[in-house]
């Protein structure tokens, strides 16, 4: 392989994973690419990403020459600015994206698929940028190389949001839309920044085509000469005050607020919902992705709970029984991070619950009933832990774990969690998940956190060096 392909490579996939890691958590990338017609199909996949994929990968690349078809893209290399793009192979846990063009003749990135992500579209954008800048960079040869793809890799969230956004609009709309999507991001950024009386925004946002204004449902408009600016946060801010905790929402066509409507909306718009600290940004039927902290966040805010499924599925229990189980914690957790308070969840497992200190009940609440459930979200904010049991009933609340000291323990994860990893390594059959304020769930049973994050080591910069798929197959078989 040559050294400067490699180079070329290594600085793309840093760049990559970087990036996406700021934008959906901690996140691998790989590459399976061919420069030339002649050449074997390499890979390079440094954290094992692609592990556990190679009969598939056997199956697309070594035991079938479709991929090796002629794209029509030509040979001449400094003709690289047409790419035939590669869609996604749909394999489960990944996202992939890649194309052909003249001076590289195959590539396919991949990353992965998050549980928790609003849309994939944004990702497959920065994959398709990422196949865009090798081919520029191999297309300059090591003359003209600049060595800047990777750094621009790991700022490229507002701008995958942006290629995805045009993307949709551009097949609801066509090509001639006037609305800018740059300036809206910018706008929706700066509006998230700016408080009005020290409260965050509140509200909605909606942006439409001005061809499309005369089918928005006004409730008021402003005068063309007096529209509120776009760029002007602070009165924008101040605006959102009249559509806050309402049905009503501010309209802008891209460089001013338009007016206030109530009502169906157009066929495309782009809505940026304010929900104080962070929102979300939604295209017709979809959420796009969230905003916080002055950056664009692939995740829903919503807690993974992956692990407490496979906990479930592992115990012994009836299948629907654990669907619903799943369903009303679910229900808890998301109340308990939509409300902005933790909590503590004890699930047991057991045929006969535990006996754990705390407020008992007569008479266990059958969670299936709407009302208990409710009940139960509101008895959550109560100090101390809700007592679930595989029956689907609550039977208690304000719950005291305690038990003796135990290796692992983290004084940095406060009382709550640690509460949790002394009462389950004493107490067989429970899972305890523990719900933080700002955000972060955990799921402890028999001592052990199980939904701590993966082992894999993050990388250092440095130079990977691709394998040909045929050695790397068979050296992970």
């Amino acid at each position: 392989m040559d050294s400067f392909v490699c180079k070329c490579v290594s600085d793309i996939l840093d760049g990559l994973r970087d990036g996406l890691s700021h934008f959906s958590g901690a996140s691998r990338a790989a590459v399976i690419f061919c420069i030339d017609p002649a050449d074997p199909i390499y890979i390079c996949d440094p954290q094992h990403l692609l592990s556990g994929h190679e009969p598939r990968f056997k199956e697309l690349y070594l035991d079938n020459s479709d991929w090796h078809r002629d794209a029509g893209v030509g040979r001449e290399r400094n003709h690289f600015g047409y790419m035939l793009p590669e869609k996604n192979l749909q394999l489960a846990g990944l996202i992939s994206c890649g194309g052909r063009s003249s001076s590289v003749f195959y590539q396919m990135w991949f990353t992965e698929h998050h549980p928790d992500m609003c849309a994939v579209g944004p990702t497959e954008r920065w994959l398709e940028h990422a196949a865009w800048r090798l081919s520029h960079d191999v297309a300059n040869e090591r003359e003209l190389y600049t060595g800047i793809s990777g750094s621009f890799l790991k700022e490229y969230a507002t701008s995958a949001v942006r290629d995805y956004i045009v993307d949709r609009m551009n097949v609801l709309l066509g090509w001639d839309s006037h609305l800018r999507i740059f300036p809206t991001l910018d706008a929706v950024l700066g509006v998230l920044r700016t408080r009005e009386e020290r409260a965050p925004a509140q509200g909605d946002l909606v942006f439409v085509e001005r061809r499309s204004l005369d089918s928005v449902q006004f409730l008021t408009r402003f005068p063309d000469d007096e529209r509120p600016l776009l760029d002007n946060f602070k009165h924008v801010r101040k605006l959102l005050l009249a559509v806050e905790n309402s049905e009503r929402k501010l309209v802008s066509e891209g460089t001013g607020i338009v007016g206030i409507s109530c009502g169906d909306l157009p066929e495309f718009y782009l809505m940026a919902e304010f929900n104080g600290s962070h929102g979300f940004l939604k295209l017709p039927g979809e959420t796009v992705c969230s905003f916080s902290d002055g950056s664009f966040k692939s995740t829903t805010r919503r807690a993974k709970l992956v692990h407490m499924e496979e906990a479930l599925l592992e115990a012994d229990l009836d299948s629907a029984e654990g669907t619903e189980l799943f369903k009303i914690i679910t229900s808890l957790v998301h109340n308990a991070q939509q409300m902005g308070f933790g909590c503590t969840l004890v699930v047991d497992l057991n045929a006969e619950p535990v006996g754990l200190s705390g407020q008992r009940l007569a008479l266990p609440l059958d969670l299936r009933q709407e009302v208990n459930l409710e009940l139960a979200k509101s008895l959550s904010r109560v100090d101390g832990a809700l007592h679930i049991g595989r029956d689907l009933y609550l039977h208690g609340f304000a719950g005291l774990l305690d038990g003796h000291a135990i290796p692992g323990e983290d004084r940095a994860r406060g009382a709550r969690f640690n509460s949790a990893l002394r009462f389950t390594a004493e107490h067989p059959n429970l899972v305890v998940v523990v719900v933080s304020s700002d955000r972060p769930v955990s799921m402890i049973q028999e001592g052990v956190e199980i939904s701590a994050q993966c082992p894999w080591k993050p990388l250092t910069s440095c130079l990977f060096q691709p394998k040909t798929l045929a050695d790397w197959v068979g050296h992970e078989s």
